[in-house]
């Protein structure tokens, strides 16, 4: 799947916040770019290898639009956690904002 987020963060502080957040889920830095990254691992059960691209770029002057893609069928557990990736750059710009699952 493919999600994308917009953020008024640098794009260096969005990568620095995926280098930091998808080791704690289990997936494991294997190539780096100077404005994307790859990583993979299993997340969850059943034990499924994933793969999940992060790439960043500016748009417009102001922002930076961030696009993950995941090797994943429908709503995996990577893919949920790139939403709750894409709130944590959301609460670094707004501190007031908080994670809340409607499910």
């Amino acid at each position: 799947m493919r999600h994308f987020h917009r953020t008024s963060l640098h794009p260096d502080a969005v990568l620095a916040t995926a280098d930091a957040f998808f080791p704690t889920i289990g997936l494991r830095p294997t190539g780096a770019r100077e404005r994307s990254r790859t990583f993979t691992g299993v997340v969850g059960t059943p034990e499924v290898p994933s793969t999940l691209e992060i790439s960043v770029r500016m748009e417009g002057g102001h922002y930076t639009f961030v696009e993950a893609s995941t090797d994943q069928m429908g709503e995996s557990r990577v893919d949920r956690n790139v939403k709750k990736f894409f709130v944590q750059l959301h609460t670094q710009v707004d501190a007031r904002h908080s994670f809340a699952p409607a499910y």
